[in-house]
Order: C-alpha cells, then structure tokens, then sequence
C-alpha cells in the first residue's frame, strides 16, 4: 500500500463532508430566495403597474382642483370687473321700468323723475340708456324740445337698442301707430345675416303675443321675409343643419362609464370609443326631455300687457350690452369649468358648441337656435323657445337624424380585447368558448416558453463531467480530487432539482394567472353583452325625439291671420 492510499484511509473526512453539507444547504437557501425574488418581481410589477394607475388619477384629480380653484378665483375676479366697470349701468338699469310704474301711479312727481334721469345721464357718459331715460321722463312731462335732444343723444349712441326700447315703451302706452313706427325704424337697420342679440326681445314679445293685430301681423311679414332672404342664399340648409346640429350637441354629457363596465374599460383598448358611443347614444333622452320641458304644460302669462312689456324691458336693458360681452364670455367659461369640477377640457368643448349664444352678431336662425337650446344664454323665454322649434322643425329633424346617423356609424362594430399580451375580439359577446381557448392557448404557450428557459446549461453538464472524471482518478490524484468530484456532482443534482421545483411553481403559477384571465374575459363578455342592451335602450329614444317633433303644429306656435305668413312658416317648418 502506498504512502498516498495509507494517507487517505486514515484521514478524518468529517470536515469535508460538514462543509459539502453547508454548501449543499446554502444552495438550497440561495435558490429558495431566487425563487422568491422572482416572486416578489411579479408581484412589485403589479403593484407598479397599480401605483402608476392610482398616481395617474391622483395626477388628474390634482389637476382638476387646482382648475376648479382658478376658475372659482377668476370667476370672483372677473364679477368683480363687471361689478367696477359697468357697476353704475345697474343703477341706470333700474330706473326704466321705476320711471314707468311711477308715471302709472301717479306717486312721482314729474320735477323728481327728471332730475333723477338727469343726475343718471351724469353719472352715464356713454351709456346709451341715460339720455334714453332722460327723454322717457321729459316725454312723461311734456317737455319736447327736452326729449328730443335726450332722444337724438340715445339714438346716436345706441339705434338699434334706443328704437327696440321705445317701441316697446309705446306698445305698453297703448299707442300703437308709435309702436309700428318705431318698429319699422328698427326693422330698417337689421340685417338677418348680422343681427345683435338683443333681436330675441323681439321675438319674445312675438312669441309672447305683446304684440297685437297689425303690429304682429307687421312683425311677422318681417320674419318671413328674413327666412326668405336667408334662405336664398347658397347652403343655406346645409348651414341649418349645422347649427342645429351645434345646438343639439350641446346637450351632450361626457360621462365616465367605467364604474359600470370595470373589466371592459380594463381590458379593452376600444373602451373610451364604447364609452363615447354610450354618450352619444343618451343624447336622445337629453334632448327628448328638453323639449317635452318646452312644450309639455301651460305657459305664465302676465297678468297685463303692461307687466309683460315691463319683463321685456328689464331683459332689454339688462342682458345685452356688448361692452360687457367678453367679460361675460369669460365668466362663462369658469361657470363651466365649476359645473365640470375642474376637468377644463371638458368645459372648453361645451363652450365651444354653446359660444354661437354668446356672440355679437348671429344670423336670424342661429339666434333661433340660440333661444331654443340655450334660453339661459339667450335669455329667452319657454314662449319664444317654443315659437323657434316651431318655425324650425324640419331643420331640427333634419339635424337630429344626421346626429343620429352618424352616432350609429360612430359604433365599434368589433370589441377589442387585451388581456396579459393576449388579444381577441368580439361583437356581441356570444364567442365565449373559441376566446377562452384562443387566451388558454397563448397562456399555455406563455408558460411553455417560460418552462423552456428552465433547463440545465452547459456549466451544469460540464460540472458533472468534471466530477466524474474526478471519481475516476480520485484513486490516483487523492482526497482533492474526491472533494471536487463530491462539489461538481453535487451541484449538478442540486441544479437539476431546482429546476423542478422551478418548473413546478412556474406551472402553478401558470395555472393560477389561466384561471384568473378566463374569469376577466368571461366578465369582460357580460359586460359587452350589457353594454349592448344599455346602447340600444339609449338609442331607441332617437324615435321619440323623432315623434314629439313631428307632432309639433307650426300653426299653433306662430299662429296669425294672415295667410301667407301662415303658408311660409309652415314651409320653413
């Protein structure tokens, strides 16, 4: 026996064997906490990807309050603009119907009434309504040479609103022949392409029937001569359409239906065209109920002409003063963004659909349209709303079956889904069974590539190589050889057998993420058969709208004894 052989059998092996144990046992630990690292990488991408999503509305509801907090701030500003700039018109303002009332009374005396209005036109450099006021009370007190000085200064400095106002201030005097003269004056300076906003007063008083016999007769000749003047003109329907269709619009609300449709606004990237298509489709019902608020029920009637033309006057005097227009546009928009609790896209878009109700000059038509669909905006009242549907019914039809024609082709036909790489898609949710395969295939597939990756490499087989060539010439090269050949076979089976536990958590795993994503498809499926009966039910309401507008009678609205005008309006109609 050899030196090297007595040597080997007489070693004491106990402390190649204790290390071979701890190193076997630190494997086993290293690749226990690999395995949970790996764990704990899934699931940190999940909490990522749900930290992003709630960052990401925590980001939008930052936003929208510091919106909603400026808009509340300018809002505050610009009232205060109003009130400091134009403060004093409200002081004038109230005079008109006081001076009026007081000369109906007979409680004022006329000494009083005129230097009141005098003290106002001081007060009033520029304002048209002072020398207007000025000449009301020298009229009252029969003092001409005074009123028609005051009256040459009012119409110099605002015509159109100076004749519109006497002529109202004659019709609730009873004298009708001023009434119509002051009319015809009025008449004269407009242009139904340009007309000022203060025109709805006009139609009010229409509408409201203020005017009567031959003075309504005269105003309705006038009316049909502006729709024939308009309508002569090329795309002129085309141009109705568009404005109804603006009008229309405006009573689009965007609402956010995924609280509803939680798993399709998650899963499906064609979620924000079904959600606009379930906006689109509740326009219907939107519109249906404001004009059944229109038309259903009795209209307040003044108990006199003279509290009618009163009502007229305050609105007249009031509402219509362009230099206030661009703080009153202003104003506006922070209205909307305060109604849309600071989400300033969305405010920016109803302003724009309702910025015709805003503007200086509108056609006849769109001042029509204005009343309608915007009566606060407009100032009109449910009288002249009803009186504006009327004279444009076809042209609202028209529009409303173009919105509803193009909501409908606005509609996904197909429904995409995109659930963990997988995509499918559907129509009407009834293909549950060839989509759950087609997303059990590619998980399947996903998990079988992953599996792939877990196999041993070639360091593994090189190392049990390695230690069986050690074994062999452990005999002749000693116990170092033994101790590298007990490491290298060691670590290969210890390779191998975490492999298979690998393998077996990757396939539990696998088996469990199957499982959930079938469950997501199958809500996601119900939900787009729901989302179909919720779109057909918002739909249907398209053909009331239809109904209640054909039901109008043109006649009953802008009834006159006159026959053509009768004719004309219902062609318009």
């Amino acid at each position: 026996m050899s030196t090297t052989e007595r040597i080997i059998q007489v070693a004491d092996l106990t402390l190649i064997t204790r290390s071979l144990a701890s190193i076997n046992r630190d494997i086993e630990s290293v690749s226990s906490q690999v395995s949970v690292v790996g764990n704990e990488l899934t699931n940190t991408r999940s909490e990522l990807a749900r930290l992003e999503e709630a960052f990401m509305r925590f980001v939008e509801a930052d936003l929208k309050a510091k919106e909603l907090a400026l808009a509340e701030t300018r809002q505050v500003k610009v009232r205060q603009a109003l009130e400091t700039t134009y403060g004093y018109y409200a002081e004038v303002r109230r005079q008109a119907t006081g001076i009026l009332q007081a000369a109906d009374l007979s409680v004022v005396r006329g000494e009083t009434m005129k230097s009141a209005t005098e003290e106002l036109m001081l007060q009033a450099p520029r304002y048209w309504l002072a020398p207007a006021l000025v000449a009301l009370a020298a009229w009252l007190n029969d003092q001409e040479d005074l009123a028609r000085r005051a009256l040459a200064e009012a119409l110099r400095r605002d015509d159109e609103k100076t004749s519109l106002l006497f002529a109202l201030v004659c019709r609730r005097a009873g004298r009708i022949d001023a009434c119509r003269t002051w009319l015809e004056r009025y008449f004269g300076m407009q242009n139904p392409a340009s007309l000022d906003r203060q025109t709805v007063v006009l139609v009010d008083a229409l509408a409201s029937s203020v005017f009567g016999g031959e003075v309504r007769m005269h105003c309705t000749r006038q009316v049909e001569q502006w729709v024939d003047e308009l309508s002569e003109a090329a795309g002129f329907v085309e141009t109705q359409r568009g404005q109804w269709e603006a009008g229309l619009r405006g009573k689009l609300r965007e609402t956010d239906h995924a609280g509803r449709y939680s798993h399709l606004s998650r899963f499906s990237p064609t979620w924000e065209r079904l959600n606009q298509s379930l906006n689109d489709a509740g326009l219907h019902k939107d519109v249906l109920e404001h004009f059944r608020g229109i038309f259903e029920g009795s209209l307040e009637v003044a108990r006199s002409v003279e509290a009618a033309v009163d009502g007229l006057l305050d609105k007249l005097v009031s509402r219509f003063d362009d230099e206030e227009l661009p703080l009153r546009r202003e104003d506006h928009l922070n209205q909307l963004i305060i109604n849309h609790s600071g989400d300033r896209p969305a405010a920016e878009r109803k302003h724009a659909l309702e910025t015709a109700a805003l503007e200086e000059k509108v056609s006849f038509t769109q001042l029509l349209t204005n009343a309608a669909m915007n009566p606060e905006l407009s100032h009109a009242t449910r009288a002249t709303q009803r009186y504006a549907i009327a004279l444009s019914r076809a042209w609202v039809r028209n529009a409303h079956d173009d919105l509803t024609a193009s909501f409908r082709n606005q509609v996904p036909t197909d429904i995409e889904f995109a659930i963990e790489g997988w995509q499918g898609t559907t129509r009407h949710g009834d293909n549950e069974a060839p989509l759950l395969a087609a997303l059990g295939q590619h998980l399947d597939q996903e998990r079988d590539n992953t599996l792939a990756t877990l196999k041993l490499g070639f360091k593994h087989y090189a190392a049990l190589t390695v230690g069986v060539l050690a074994v062999l010439f452990a005999f002749s090269a000693g116990w170092f050889a033994l101790l590298v050949a007990a490491l290298a076979i060691g670590w290969f089976f210890k390779a191998k057998s975490d492999v298979t536990k690998t393998k077996a958590k990757v396939i539990e795993a696998a088996a469990k993420k199957k499982e959930q994503c079938s469950a997501a498809l199958k809500a996601a499926l119900a939900e787009v058969v729901e989302w179909r009966r919720d779109l057909a039910a918002r739909d249907a309401f398209a053909s009331h709208v239809g109904h209640l507008l054909d039901s109008i009678s043109p006649e009953q609205y802008t009834s006159s004894t006159h026959d053509k005008s009768r004719r004309v309006m219902t062609q318009a109609a």
